[in-house]
């Protein structure tokens, strides 16, 4: 079952932000006194009460802003609240109930959606008392009386939001298909792969970036083995106009993924890959998904002996921190290589499941070793007692050690890399849990 996700929503400046970081435990959002300072989408997982979810810090939302003022807020909310299991709406207690926030609260009100009112900026509330229950006439239920900056009520607002995510479906994990994301920018032909391995237009596809706007589940069946492919919003270039759409279609993005067991990166070929492709990949790695960049409109590319190998130095250097995933170069239009993607998928699910025998794990590790001895410092050298594999998808190692301030990333790395010269782990992140013995 994947994880509920939860989006904060809110006019600009009300603190959603500033509550993003209290629930993350890190200062990962931007938080700066001017409307508009979130810039990208940041999300992180959090629990509470024994659940896992994912929360959403969304760019504010301006009603009054002078770009087709109304359909823009509608279409900014409608795709924030239909991929959101549960929103938290934040209002600003300084600034009082206002007309932008009856308007948000309409859409919201209308959408179905589970809904938890939040009135930030509560140092005291004995003093504010009277000032929250003006929030009732939103319409919303009780509102949650939150302090972000001084961590006050946080516990009250989870407990409210925990008990609204959704049951768990009947027969949910049965479903052993595997689900495959189709991310990437807009454009870049994710729907018209979709097409190409059903062969049908299943999937409207437009030369208007954005076309895509909701996760579609589409089942393919090759070879005997049903395969379901989501294909997913594509996400905008930056501009003035557009950037806090963008925002809200990365949420969806993060949503395909976290319900994925591969994910297949597009790149445009003719474009090359990008900084946005980067973050894009940044998601699928982040949640430890296994990985395939596919290479798309690979047709329309001039080439010649190198084209390939200088095209593939420049997305292992674009995305330097994922050597593990697959490249194939492929054509939607003609659909060049595209019955490869199976076997690559396969490849990859294969690897992302894969379990290796503990005494096989230590071996390699002893070997490791003795062929290249562990850091030291100041006279303390590290000593590595014992590795396991604890879990797959992905494949996560304990590592037992003496002292785990020692255990340098690079040494880290160096491990994992004779794991992988060793079985491969085509296409898939592996994770390390680094113990001191007696832990």
């Amino acid at each position: 079952m994947s994880k509920p996700i939860v989006a904060l929503v809110g006019r600009p400046n009300v603190g959603k932000s500033t509550l993003f970081n209290v629930l993350a435990g890190e200062r990962i959002s931007i938080v700066k006194d001017t409307p508009g300072i979130t810039r990208d989408r940041i999300y992180a997982d959090v629990n509470w009460l024994d659940r896992d979810f994912t929360i959403i810090d969304t760019g504010g939302i301006e009603p009054e802003s002078k770009d087709n003022m109304l359909s823009e807020i509608r279409t900014q909310a409608e795709i924030a609240i239909g991929t959101a299991d549960v929103i938290v709406f934040i209002t600003d207690i300084r600034t009082g109930l206002t007309d932008a926030d009856t308007k948000v609260a309409d859409i919201l009100r209308r959408s179905g959606k589970s809904i938890v009112l939040a009135v930030n900026k509560v140092d005291s509330f004995e003093k504010f008392e009277m000032d929250v229950y003006e929030f009732y006439n939103l319409g919303m239920g009780d509102p949650v009386a939150i302090s972000a900056g001084q961590k006050k009520g946080i516990g009250d607002l989870l407990d409210r939001v925990v008990k609204l995510f959704p049951e768990k479906k009947p027969g949910e994990d049965e479903d052993s298909r595997p689900r495959i994301a189709i991310v990437g920018k807009p454009n870049v032909g994710k729907s018209s792969i979709i097409n190409k391995l059903l062969g049908e237009n299943r999937v409207i596809v437009s030369p208007v970036a954005g076309t895509t706007r909701d996760a579609i589940d589409t089942p393919v069946k090759k070879n005997g083995k049903e395969y379901v492919f989501i294909d997913t919003a594509g996400l905008r270039r930056k501009n003035k106009v557009k950037e806090e759409l963008e925002h809200f279609m990365i949420l969806r993005t993060v949503s395909a993924v976290e319900r994925s067991d591969v994910v297949v990166i597009v790149i445009d070929a003719e474009e090359g890959v990008t900084e946005q492709d980067a973050k894009i990949a940044g998601i699928a790695h982040d949640r430890g998904k296994g990985c395939i960049i596919a290479v798309n409109k690979w047709d329309a590319v001039e080439k010649d002996n190198k084209t390939v190998n200088e095209y593939t130095k420049k997305i292992r250097s674009v995305l330097s921190f994922m050597p593990y995933a697959e490249i194939i170069f492929i054509s939607a239009l003609t659909g060049q290589r595209l019955n490869k993607l199976y076997d690559i998928i396969d490849k990859v699910i294969e690897s992302a499941t894969l379990r290796i025998q503990t005494g096989v794990l230590n071996e390699i590790m002893t070997e490791a070793v003795t062929l290249q001895q562990p850091p030291s410092d100041k006279g303390r050298r590290l000593k590595l007692f014992y590795m396991t594999e604890v879990s797959v998808s992905p494949p996560t190692f304990v590592i037992f050690v003496n002292d785990k301030e020692l255990m340098h990333f690079s040494y880290t790395r160096y491990i994992e890399n004779q794991i992988r010269n060793a079985f491969g782990f085509t296409g898939t992140p592996l994770r390390f849990i680094i113990k001191e013995r007696g832990n």
